[in-house]
């Protein structure tokens, strides 16, 4: 529904009640309708001791045979039917309406929050515990429908059946009325007072556990460390530091709750003998009558049960979900590093020409890997870069994706700004074959399929065979459909190393990174797949790190990295004859590695 109050804004806000109000106008009808039916809870609580009220006076004044009681009770017994029937029809409706309305909240709300999440940068993710937003992912929108189902449906019904029992019990006498009041906001205060403990409880709780969530999937995701280190001991014991903390903040949180429903139980027991000693009272001195008793006490029972279940159940609930919530807004409130503009456009490659132009850029240690850089990489040129750990090589390649901002100057792709065009579009025309290439835990079909979303079974396999993977897929009993493994663990390093250059293969695009894309081969497969590379690299702009320094020899151009800068630029032949530092490190090289260097950045 567009305008008006239900008016559904571009994107999630950023505050919890908002953030919920934003999904509810995403389905108002249906949420204003679970909620009016839900009122029938409430309304049940009241009208029951009514109906008994009268059913009880009119056997007490009726004086006729036995028999004709049913006749002289019948409109009431008719009201009692049809009464059961009217709650129970809006009962049922409230409850289908949340069977269709809640799931759909639920996957609105993590729909939302994943996408989001996605469009955080590289250095959001290097630096935050994956298992830690999945969690919080999850509990926003499962804590966050609890959330909405306790404010739409259970407060509304439990303060309409207290409107309509302090309207009837100041009929039959205010005083009765007054201590329903008075208990009321004993109640309701000591509820209140208790909020913000309970939140601030709840707080530490969830974050508690959050950590050791996240400290958990760390530990199980990196179980080779733990093996081969021989550090089960230390990882239970590092773990069990996490957990006890989870449970201090747990056993706090109930603790305190339990006190709470201490001081709210003795307030219900006043409240309750009070009322049946004022109501026996009342009728003693002949003020009210037997029916009346039975509504008072049948009528502050139900009431007092519903806020007591409100005030031991949904509000402690409601509170830890809450505070859960709270935990979860983190990952909206955090506003993306980088972001498309506004205008932006989809990058148009044609030639495949990079351009550097005056670039600074520094990581958040305050270490500045470029100052003032500019080159041009013509468009279908092959272009080495070599340099010790750290010169800047990764931190070139990772500018061109965008995936850090610049301090200042521009990166060109054809004359266009990758600034000004959007990301998608930027890194759908450069493909990646990384140093370690790290899978889905999906099919192997699907693991090279990702390099193009629509490609058939046979482009996947042509890509593979390309790249030199038919030949151990072939030899797996589920062939293409057998599962790699969490981030590809069940296959060597070599074996992902050719899924990841199939599935370069089969994106073709016009721009092609190369990160030692080589390395985890051996010299047989690297053979074979340096003829694939090749004809890959054909007629795109490739860019290849390698410490491997033979592997650059047939590059068109080579950029010797230190410290930042290009201090050689040319063919491997005439750096060779100029004896400066390439010549210095080619003739390094053991193995045909380069040595170590220092590492004087976040990334290479």
């Amino acid at each position: 529904m567009k305008g008006g109050v239900f008016a559904v804004t571009a994107s999630p806000p950023k505050t919890l009640g908002k953030f919920l109000w934003y999904f509810v106008c995403e389905q108002p009808w249906g949420f204003m309708l679970y909620t009016v039916t839900a009122l029938a809870w409430g309304l049940d609580q009241c009208v029951w001791p009514l109906i008994f009220k009268h059913l009880v006076d009119a056997i007490q004044q009726y004086h006729g045979i036995s028999s004709g009681i049913f006749h002289a009770l019948s409109p009431l017994l008719w009201v009692a039917i049809l009464w059961m029937l009217a709650i129970n029809v809006m009962l049922r409706i409230s409850g289908f309406a949340a069977a269709v309305l809640m799931p759909r909240l639920e996957a609105s709300i993590h729909k939302a929050m994943f996408e989001y999440v996605q469009q955080h940068s590289y250095h959001y993710f290097s630096s935050a515990f994956a298992g830690n937003i999945a969690n919080k992912i999850a509990d926003m929108s499962r804590y966050g429908s609890g959330i909405l189902q306790t404010l739409l449906s259970v407060f509304p019904s439990a303060f309409l059946a207290i409107i309509v029992a302090f309207t009837v019990m100041t009929r039959l006498n205010p005083f009765f009325a007054c201590i329903l009041f008075v208990w009321f906001v004993i109640h309701m205060s000591v509820c209140c007072i208790a909020t913000k403990n309970m939140v601030y409880y709840s707080d530490r709780h969830s974050a508690a556990r959050n950590t050791l969530a996240g400290n958990v999937i760390d530990s199980l995701s990196n179980f080779i460390n733990v093996t081969m280190f021989a550090h089960v001991p230390f990882e239970r014991s590092y773990i069990n530091h996490f957990r006890d903390k989870e449970r201090t903040a747990y056993s706090a949180m109930e603790l305190y709750g339990e006190m709470i429903r201490l001081l709210l139980g003795i307030n219900c027991f006043c409240a309750e003998a009070g009322m049946i000693v004022l109501a026996i009272s009342e009728w003693q001195k002949q003020a009210i009558t037997i029916g009346d008793i039975v509504f008072l006490v049948s009528a502050t029972w139900n009431i007092t049960a519903i806020i007591w279940q409100i005030g031991m159940i949904h509000l402690p609930n409601l509170y830890r979900d809450i505070g859960t919530c709270k935990q979860a807004m983190e990952l909206i409130r955090e506003t993306h590093e980088i972001s498309d503009e506004k205008d932006a456009n989809p990058l148009q490659v044609t030639q495949g020409k990079i351009e550097f132009k005056n670039v600074s850029f520094h990581y958040n240690n305050g270490h500045k890997v470029f100052s003032d850089k500019s080159l041009v990489v013509t468009g279908g040129n092959k272009v080495g870069l070599v340099g010790f750990s750290g010169a800047g090589k990764t931190t070139f390649v990772n500018l061109i994706l965008r995936l850090f901002n610049l301090e200042q100057g521009s990166i060109l792709i054809d004359d266009q700004d990758i600034r000004q065009v959007t990301q998608v579009s930027l890194r759908s025309q450069i493909a990646v074959i990384p140093q370690d290439a790290i899978l889905f835990h999906r099919s192997i079909m699907d693991n090279i399929r990702y390099g193009k979303p629509d490609a058939s079974d046979g482009e996947v396999i042509e890509a593979a065979k390309r790249a030199h993977c038919h030949e151990f897929i072939s030899q797996f009993e589920e062939g293409y459909d057998s599962l790699v493994g969490e981030r590809g663990i069940k296959l060597s390093g070599g074996q992902r190393q050719r899924i990841a250059i199939a599935r370069a293969i089969l994106k073709n695009a016009p721009i092609l990174i190369l990160d030692e894309a080589t390395s985890a081969l051996d010299s047989i497969t690297e053979k074979y797949i340096r003829e694939s590379l090749s004809s890959l690299m054909a007629e795109r702009t490739t860019i290849v790190i390698a410490h491997r320094l033979s592997t650059l020899a047939n590059m068109d151009r080579i950029l010797v990295f230190n410290d930042g800068k290009v201090i050689e630029d040319g063919e491997h032949a005439k750096l060779l004859a100029k004896n400066g530092h390439y010549a210095k490190l080619w003739y390094m090289q053991a193995g045909g590695f380069l040595p170590e260097g220092e590492e004087n950045t976040e990334l290479s």
